[in-house]
């Protein structure tokens, strides 16, 4: 498994030295909220712009893995809205995003954004769910996998489990499109342990991204969550894919929290290879 961390927790770097910090601190890869990119419209992102950001990366040695936070910008998107001109906005959003991280050489998106996706009215979820067979669609002819994260209820009313997400997924039966854990979305709204979790759906192929954090916001290692269950039971799954660090508050500041979370981490693969 290789560990990548979540860009937005050293933002208010400029991207070049959040690619050095990130490699520096032996991460295997970064991966990007597009609105730290471009606060107003990441899907345009021009041609120059995502070379840059390809370059800037590799030179420090580090995969762009992976993009996440896919519908904060522009504002006001949703995949629910019956208004057709707002869900044709977030659709070209959407697909945009597909092409830039294709561009980016990422190889997942995470598709979680929870203001994006409330359900309010009768249709809402149906159209949700044809959201992602879209993203689907586009994410197949673009050689990526497309990932709908399951959320929790105190941040969403729509897919707050991973069996409602596998349901989904299962239901447009596209294999670019899949679903992932959040371990801090786990904590605070599923009914079983993470590890339970995963032993049931890991060996089905359909998760297809971690993202590590504590139910508390923090990194790992920083709230009452213990990880080195959580990574046993990945490597016992032989899984292979990316475990993104992804803490939403970050103690003391982004770049110790970053540093505190891979020092945790490793120390627990070391003992587990």
């Amino acid at each position: 498994m290789r560990l990548t961390l979540c860009n937005e927790v050293i933002k208010d770097l400029p991207f070049a030295r959040q690619c050095a910090l990130t490699a520096s601190l032996g991460y295997d890869g970064i991966e990007i909220a597009p609105f730290t990119l471009d606060p107003e419209a990441p899907h345009r992102l021009s041609a120059a712009r995502r070379a840059e950001v390809r370059t800037q990366a590799a030179d420090q040695g580090l995969a762009i893995t992976s993009l996440h936070w896919l519908l904060i910008a522009p504002a006001g998107l949703s995949i629910t809205s019956g208004d057709a001109a707002l869900r044709g906005r977030t659709l070209d959003v959407m697909q945009g995003l597909i092409e830039v991280a294709a561009d980016l050489g990422a190889h997942v998106l995470v598709h979680g954004s929870p203001g994006a996706r409330q359900v309010a009215a009768d249709g809402d979820a149906a159209r949700a769910e044809d959201a992602m067979a879209q993203a689907g669609a586009w994410a197949a002819g673009a050689g990526l996998v497309y990932c709908l994260e399951p959320l929790a209820a105190r941040e969403t009313n729509w897919c707050t489990t991973v069996e409602e997400a596998v349901g989904v997924v299962q239901r447009i039966d596209n294999p670019a499109l899949r679903t992932m854990l959040d371990v801090c979305a786990a904590g605070n709204g599923e009914t079983e342990a993470v590890t339970t979790l995963l032993d049931r759906w890991l060996p089905t192929g359909l998760l297809a991204h971690i993202h590590l954090n504590d139910r508390n916001r923090g990194g790992p290692g920083q709230g009452s969550d213990r990880f080195a269950p959580i990574l046993a039971t990945l490597y016992r799954h032989g899984y292979a894919g990316l475990c993104g660090v992804e803490p939403f508050d970050y103690y003391p500041d982004g770049p110790t929290c970053a540093a505190r979370a891979i020092g945790y981490l490793r120390g627990i693969l070391e003992l587990l290879t």
